[in-house]
Formats: C-alpha cells, sequence, structure tokens
C-alpha cells in the first residue's frame, strides 16, 4: 500500500507542477510512478519475465528524467526509450516466438501510419532516430500481441498487450505534439497513456507469477515447424 501512494503522490506532484508551470516539481517528480512500479515488482518471484520488464521500467526512468532535463536532450531521452522497448520485447519472446501473422500486420500498419505521420511534419536529422524508434515500438507491440491466444495467463496477456498498446499512443502523441501540430491538452494526455500503459506491462508481470494455474495434461510433441518457446 505504501508503493501505491508514493506512486500516486508522484503522479500528482508532477500533474501539478505541469498545471502550475513549475518545471523543477515536474522534474523531481515525473520519474516517481515508474520507481514505485519498480519496487512493486522486486515483491514477485525472480524470472526471465520479470527480469526484463524490470530493466525496461528502469530505462524508462532514464528516460523520463532525460526528457524534462533542462537541456533539449529529447535524442538521449529517445534512446533511454528505445532500450526500454527493446528490453520489453526480449520480455515478450521469453514466452513465444510463434509468428502471429495477425498481431504482425497491426503492428507493422501502426508503426508506418504513425512514422509516415511524423515524416510529413520534417523531421530534419531525426529522420533516422526516430525511423529506428517506429521499428523498436512497432515490434515490441507485436510481440505483445502475439502472447494473446497463446497458452499463456490470459490476464498477464491482455494487460502485456494493453500495455504495449498505450505506450504506442503516448509515444505517437509526443511525436504529433512536437512534429506535427502541437495542440492543447497534450501533456496530460501523453503522461497519462504511458503511466497507464507502464501500469499494465508491470501489471502483466503480478498476474503471470500471482494467478494460480491448472495442471497441464500431457500432450504430443509439438510438430509445429519454426516454433520454440
Amino acid at each position: 500500500m505504501g508503493t501505491l501512494f508514493f506512486g500516486l503522490a508522484g503522479a500528482l506532484a508532477f500533474l501539478s507542477g505541469l498545471a502550475l508551470d513549475l518545471d523543477w516539481l515536474c522534474f523531481i517528480s515525473k520519474p516517481i510512478p515508474v520507481i514505485a512500479l519498480l519496487i512493486w515488482l522486486r515483491r514477485t518471484p525472480v524470472g526471465a519475465y520479470r527480469r526484463w520488464i524490470a530493466i525496461g521500467l528502469a530505462f524508462s526512468v532514464v528516460g523520463d528524467m532525460l526528457l524534462e532535463w533542462p537541456a533539449d536532450l529529447f535524442v538521449f531521452g529517445l534512446g533511454a526509450f528505445l532500450l526500454a522497448h527493446l528490453a520489453y520485447l526480449r520480455a515478450y519472446l521469453q514466452d513465444t516466438r510463434r509468428l502471429a501473422p495477425l498481431s504482425l500486420l497491426v503492428a507493422a500498419g501502426c508503426g508506418t501510419a504513425i512514422f509516415t505521420l511524423l515524416a510529413s511534419g520534417g523531421l530534419g536529422a531525426l529522420l533516422v532516430p526516430v525511423a529506428c524508434y517506429a521499428l523498436a515500438i512497432s515490434a515490441m507491440l507485436w510481440r505483445a500481441l502475439a502472447r494473446l491466444g497463446h497458452d499463456l495467463d490470459r490476464q498477464s496477456a491482455l494487460l502485456a498487450a494493453g500495455g504495449a498498446a498505450l505506450f504506442v499512443v503516448s509515444d505517437s502523441l509526443i511525436g504529433i505534439n512536437r512534429f506535427v501540430s502541437p495542440f492543447s491538452g497534450a501533456s496530460y494526455l501523453i503522461i497519462l497513456s504511458y503511466w497507464l500503459g507502464q501500469w499494465a506491462i508491470a501489471a502483466s508481470v503480478v498476474a503471470m507469477l500471482t494467478t494460480p494455474t491448472s495442471p497441464k495434461k500431457p500432450s504430443a510433441p509439438s510438430r509445429e515447424i519454426g516454433y520454440s518457446k
């Protein structure tokens, strides 16, 4: 319960900083909700999935601080979140590596649409970094969606997929607001979708490790070519 209050206090402080235009308050409070998620995960059993999600959260904390730094460190913040997405991608690959063509199509479509929209605003020197970022977040979304319908805890799969989708929404809003057309309320929509996405991704660990699973019936060895788990 203390961790929850810690995270909520940080979120309220950041939102207050936005409303009152207090940059110093935003800087010190923005990482707190994600730090609270890291503390929350420490109470769950150790496993590869939890480890990679925690690494992604840690890189996200770094990204939060870089984006709020008084100097313009957007590219470095982008790099930190790129590493966070790669860590989440690695976590999702722990469970299944099936192709999941429909999930691939959805993720590729989202990534292509987002990059095309941002490029229309003129990315300049950031064209290649943003393209790499769009590719990474699309791959992360693909693998999160690929967990749906597989032999996994359903709640965990839904949370991971929802969290990945919200992360895509948050990053898309950042790009639109920065490169295409600034819009009213952008800061609030960006941060709320980001926090909800991170919470859902972290909660997918808790759901997978704490939900009892029924014993599986013995089955014949899979002959699916290219399948691994």
